[in-house]
């Protein structure tokens, strides 16, 4: 299980430092719910290098090919897509992220991935495309719903991952992650992804174990962003101002 930490917030790179520490093994930095830059994106995820944990950027919907570019030369080791509907657009989110032949990626040089050491091209395309450009893609809506076993069976998508709160909306269940059309339809997601062999991630669901605990044991979820650092601190600041009031 990848367990990641939601930054939408902190633009300190510590906080890097913070979730290793804590036992995460990725920051997931938003670039679609927040004020980030792509620089505090890079910052950060040059952070996460230096002490081994995985930076996985989430970028603005329909972007562009050169704003993903940036993320990934700034040192993201794989790129998030919202609000992906068809395999058409997962196709698409593959070939930004890879090099030639498996993408249109542009070829620069000194990578964060690789220290900032220059590496010859074909070094750079075999590795970059086997470990560093994961692509998840975001499930968010009826229609990916009904397309999730031709998304799935893209060539080069690493993780499909479930937003839950803009699913449940879709779907006419705001916020009830226990009714019953929800979860046939995280139970479509993982069918599909056992049968084309891939990982099925979970978000915006927290602080919810038993829910949790379902996911991984019965839909197979091995990606979990389980938290976010506004979220960890909005909780934090009101235990510690009831603590003070009950004084």
């Amino acid at each position: 299980m990848c367990k990641a930490l939601g930054v939408r917030l902190v633009t300190n790179a510590q906080i890097a430092q913070l979730a290793k520490n804590a036992g995460f093994d990725s920051l997931f930095i938003d670039l679609e719910h927040s004020t980030l830059s792509i620089d505090n994106a890079s910052s950060l995820s040059c952070a996460c290098l230096l002490i081994g944990l995985t930076p996985f950027v989430r970028v603005p919907h329909q972007c562009g090919n050169g704003y993903v570019q940036k993320v990934l030369d700034g040192g993201a080791m794989g790129v998030v897509f919202p609000h992906v509907d068809s395999a058409e657009g997962a196709r698409a989110a593959v070939s930004i992220s890879k090099y030639p032949p498996a993408g249109c990626r542009s070829m620069t040089g000194q990578l964060p991935v690789f220290s900032l050491k220059p590496a010859i091209a074909t070094t750079i395309i075999e590795e970059t495309n086997a470990s560093a450009s994961s692509v998840i893609v975001m499930i968010e809506s009826q229609n990916a719903i009904r397309c999730i076993e031709d998304i799935a069976a893209v060539d080069g998508v690493d993780v499909l991952l479930v937003g839950s709160n803009d699913l449940a909306i879709a779907l006419g269940v705001p916020a009830d992650f226990q009714a019953p059309l929800f979860r046939r339809a995280l139970e479509a997601v993982s069918a599909a992804c056992n049968k084309h062999n891939k990982i099925m991630g979970l978000a915006g669901i927290y602080d919810q174990p038993d829910f949790h605990h379902w996911a991984k044991d019965t839909l197979g979820v091995r990606f979990l962003l389980c938290q976010q650092d506004s979220g960890l601190i909005a909780q934090g600041a009101a235990r510690c101002a009831a603590a003070a009031a009950a004084l």
